[in-house]
C-alpha cells in the first residue's frame, strides 16, 4: 500500500508520455520504476510447468509494477557485489561482461533499461513496436530488445583470455540472450502473462536506437497478457 501514490503518478506520467509521443518532436523522460516486489505468483516449480511460448496477446498495458518486477527478473541487479568488482544480475554472464543491453519498446517510445539504477532511459520517441515482429507483437504492450555491446568484452584482468575471439563472444552472448529469455518466459508463467521469443528487425533499429559500431541487434521478446 505504501507503494500506491507513487504508482498512481507513474501511471500518470506513462499516460502523459503516451500523448506527448505523437509529436515528432516529443521528449521522453526517464521512468524510474518501483521497487521489485521479492514475492508473489507461482513458485518456481509451478512456472516451470505453465512455461510456454504464446503469440496472441492483447494490446492493454502492463501495470508499473508489473513491468518494474519484469526487468527486474529479466537482467535486474539481486546483489551489489557480484564478481570482477560489479554487482551481481539476475542472470550469469561471461565474466560477468554484463554485455546484454535491454531495450524496451512501449507505446510512446523506445527505453534502455538501467538495470543498477532500475530506470528506463529515454532512447526515441515513437512507436516501434512492430520492429520487434509480426503479428501481435506490433500492438502488445511490451517488446523486449536483447542488444549485445561487443566494448563489455574485455581482456585486461581478465583471466579468460578467449574473451576477444569474435567467435567465442558469439557463444557468450547468444548464451546470456538464451539465459535472460527463461527469465522472462518463467516470470511471465508465474504472474499469467504470455511471452514469445523471436527473431526482429536488426536493420532499421540500428539506427532508430542509435546504436554504437560495437552493437548488435539480436533478438527481441514480446510480454503482455495472454489474448
Amino acid at each position: 500500500m505504501k507503494t500506491a501514490p507513487a504508482l498512481a503518478v507513474l501511471a500518470g506520467s506513462m499516460s502523459g508520455l503516451a500523448q506527448e509521443a505523437s509529436s515528432p518532436a516529443a521528449e521522453l523522460q526517464p521512468i524510474v520504476l518501483p521497487k521489485p516486489e521479492k514475492d508473489g505468483g507461482k513458485s518456481v516449480l509451478a512456472a516451470l510447468w505453465e512455461r510456454k511460448t504464446v503469440r496472441d496477446i492483447r494490446s492493454d498495458r502492463l501495470p508499473p509494477q508489473t513491468l518494474s518486477n519484469l526487468l527486474w527478473a529479466a537482467f535486474g541487479v539481486n546483489r551489489q557485489k557480484g564478481s570482477f568488482g560489479k554487482a551481481g544480475r539476475t542472470a550469469p554472464s561471461a565474466s560477468n561482461s554484463q554485455e546484454i543491453d535491454l531495450y524496451v519498446a512501449l507505446p510512446e517510445g523506445v527505453y534502455l533499461y538501467d538495470a543498477p539504477s532500475h530506470r528506463l532511459n529515454p532512447v526515441a520517441a515513437g512507436d516501434f513496436r512492430a520492429r520487434s515482429g509480426r503479428g501481435a507483437a506490433a500492438t502488445a504492450p511490451v517488446n523486449i530488445f536483447y542488444v549485445v555491446d561487443l566494448a563489455r568484452y574485455v581482456l585486461e584482468g581478465n583471466p579468460d583470455r578467449r574473451i576477444n575471439d569474435p567467435e567465442v563472444q558469439k557463444s557468450y552472448y547468444y548464451c546470456a540472450s538464451g539465459l535472460i529469455a527463461q527469465s522472462v518466459y518463467l516470470f511471465a508463467a508465474s504472474q499469467g502473462l504470455a511471452a514469445w521469443f523471436h527473431n526482429c528487425d536488426k536493420e532499421s533499429t540500428v539506427k532508430e536506437f542509435k546504436l554504437r559500431p560495437q552493437q548488435k541487434v539480436l533478438f527481441a521478446q514480446t510480454v503482455g497478457y495472454p489474448a
